[in-house]
């Protein structure tokens, strides 16, 4: 096996493609009087572009019936020919469509989306076991890749004649694999089983043998298509120092997956597809909470967008002698802590008009010391009428990592558990103890309800609410457990 020059396209280790059935399976997908534009040959990219995808797109043919596909390899040829307006005998279905990106060196991108949006099929046209009906893409270096569970591995050969037969479709020869392999096995730890037929191993075991390989080749571009899912919780927090030492050392990383909090925690920026099209990309925070819109939501509200009611605002909504909260208008906004960053989408059938923060006695704290007791208030209002609304809250640290979150229905809080008119405004409130580690954590809450499988959400306010923790040395970590040490002397 050749090994795979830098600055061109590269197969991944688990195609196992030959360009001619590449070949077929393009002219097999390609639209009927589309070119393809493929860029082939090596192109120019920017030392410190290692990914440069260019109004790419893909298109298959849907056909009705079988003998449709004949015909629709042959009469549009014909008709052409002739002078005849050209009759198509298929559908065209576009799984990608004019999508354009970067990656740099050393960056670690995250793909998100919806199943069926495209993010398997960019992968695959990134590591060119499929052919692009449009667009250009520009590599640089060598592709390693996890594709699809399994795809690449004999199930009869055992697991080290698979890692041998891997690395060397990614051009490692017999003496840099022998190098490396006592690294893989390792890796994958799957003790005697690397001496058996892949065909007897687990999911899991698959994964980690796929992963051990492509992840000790020294690969100049690492993509992972949701194949870490499949691994336990020890395993997958290996592959993820792994993938960061890969990071340091500069391999740039496609991770695709349906965690938004592996996005958010590995990835310097994500990419959202839907429907094939590129929806938006950048700051992995904002992207997440996009595609959680996509995923829940109905349309993003905003300010201008509510009601303005002419009730007094200073109205409480319940009696309550601590703290008043409004009753009629969105006045959430101008509260101290508030996170004017927040992203906000729901149906309207609910409004989260106002909050109230404190920390033991301090109302909207600057800062809060452990220890103390955090009581958070909202007050909403109905703008139809509710069976069960649910009403959730979660705690993240700045990043985007949960901390804590839960709500009315996994509290089975019975208060919730009841019809509530058009118009009927609720004080709901919450506490809790600061058990966190220094630094800034944001609050989100919503309003959402459901029937059977469908969850609607009325009133979402992620990250709306603002809150730092003082320093201090009790901990390293995001939260205290309140763990005890003692010691007992056995002997003198």
């Amino acid at each position: 096996m050749v090994p795979i020059p830098q600055n061109s396209r590269a197969f991944a280790a688990q195609s196992h493609v030959s360009e001619a059935r590449a070949r077929s399976e393009t002219e097999k997908g390609q639209c009927e009087g589309v070119h393809s534009s493929l860029s082939h040959q090596p192109a120019y990219v920017a030392d410190d572009v290692a990914i440069r995808v260019q109004n790419l797109s893909k298109c298959y043919h849907i056909y009705d019936k079988p003998h449709d596909r004949l015909k629709q390899s042959i009469y549009p040829r014909l008709q052409r020919f002739v002078g005849k307006p050209v009759k198509q005998y298929c559908r065209e279905f576009w799984a990608l469509r004019d999508v354009s990106f970067e990656v740099k060196k050393g960056e670690t991108v995250g793909i998100i989306g919806r199943n069926g949006s495209g993010k398997s099929t960019l992968l695959q046209m990134i590591c060119g076991t499929l052919n692009p009906t449009n667009g250009t893409i520009e590599t640089q270096g060598r592709i390693a890749a996890l594709l699809e569970l399994g795809s690449g591995f004999n199930p009869e050969f055992t697991g080290r004649e698979n890692v041998y037969m891997n690395a060397a479709v990614l051009g490692l020869s017999k003496e840099e694999t022998d190098a490396r392999f006592e690294n893989i096995a390792a890796f994958a730890d799957i003790g005697q089983f690397i001496e058996q037929p892949v065909k007897t191993y687990s999911s899991g075991m698959v994964v980690r043998l796929a992963f051990a390989v492509q992840s000790q080749i020294d690969a100049d571009i690492l993509v992972v298509d949701e194949a870490l899912s499949v691994g336990d919780a020890k395993f997958q927090a290996k592959c993820f120092r792994r993938l960061r030492q890969l990071k340091e050392n500069g391999t740039s990383i496609l991770l695709v997956t349906h965690s938004s909090e592996q996005i958010v925690m590995h990835c310097s920026t994500a990419i959202l597809l839907n429907n094939g099209t590129h929806l938006e990309s950048g700051d992995p925070k904002r992207v997440v909470n996009r595609y959680m819109d996509l995923l829940f939501g109905k349309e993003k509200i905003t300010l201008e967008s509510l009601p303005v009611q002419s009730v007094n605002a200073a109205a409480p909504s319940v009696a309550n002698t601590a703290y008043t909260l409004s009753n009629s208008e969105d006045i959430f906004y101008s509260r101290p802590g508030y996170n004017p960053a927040e992203y906000r989408w729901g149906d309207g059938a609910a409004t989260i008009l106002d909050f109230y923060i404190a920390a033991d006695d301090e109302p909207y704290p600057s800062a809060v010391t452990i220890g103390q007791t955090i009581l958070f208030g909202i007050s909403a209002k109905f703008n139809s009428d509710l069976l069960r609304p649910i009403f959730g809250v979660i705690t993240k640290t700045k990043e985007g990592v949960a901390v804590n979150g839960t709500n009315s229905e996994m509290l089975e809080c019975a208060d919730f558990q009841t019809r509530f008119q058009k118009g009927a405004v609720i004080h709901a409130e919450a506490n809790f103890k600061c058990r966190l580690a220094p630094g800034d954590y944001f609050i989100s809450i919503g309003i959402a309800s459901q029937q059977g499988e469908e969850h609607t959400p009325h009133d979402r306010r992620y990250d709306a609410i603002h809150f730092v923790v003082r320093p201090h040395a009790k901990f390293i970590g995001l939260t205290d457990l309140e763990l005890k040490l003692s010691i007992s002397e056995i002997l003198k």
